[in-house]
């Protein structure tokens, strides 16, 4: 849990920089996959984005979160490019929100930790003080 935590942390901390310093750019929807089954539901992007240096940046299937999905079901898209940052493309439009996810994924994860961590805590105590009820004999009346 503790290494989800920091990863989440991480991936809000990057997406953010790149949303604030990135270089402004307009990128080609290649291809939109949503996926619309009960049992797996995803959306992904390829994007070809043409930079101002002439070079072009290409993106095959990058991940989007089923709920924005919609939101890039467009043939060209606002986005934020830091080439060599550990996120490299952050779609405008949507970008504040996967901030606010990975955000609000990072604090649920700490809340598992600490709530795990407590009752873990709390059971050993009880082992410690009182011995494992597994092995305890019933008492005769």
């Amino acid at each position: 849990m503790f290494f989800l935590i920091f990863n989440q942390v991480k991936v809000a901390f990057d997406l953010n920089k790149t949303l604030k310093e990135g270089q402004d750019a307009m990128a080609e929807v290649t291809r939109y996959n949503r996926v619309d089954r009960q049992d797996v539901t995803h959306g992904e992007v390829s994007l070809r984005i043409p930079m101002p240096d002439g070079s072009v940046l290409v993106r095959e299937k990058m991940a989007l979160p089923y709920s924005l999905s919609y939101a890039v079901e467009k043939e060209s898209l606002a986005v934020r490019v830091a080439p060599g940052a550990a996120q490299e493309i952050v779609i405008t439009e949507i970008g504040a929100t996967q901030v606010r996810i990975a955000a609000i994924n990072a604090g649920m994860s700490l809340i598992g930790f600490l709530v795990f961590g407590t009752g873990l805590f709390a059971w050993n105590r009880y082992l410690k003080q009182k011995g494992d009820p597994a092995l305890a004999t019933p008492e005769e009346d």
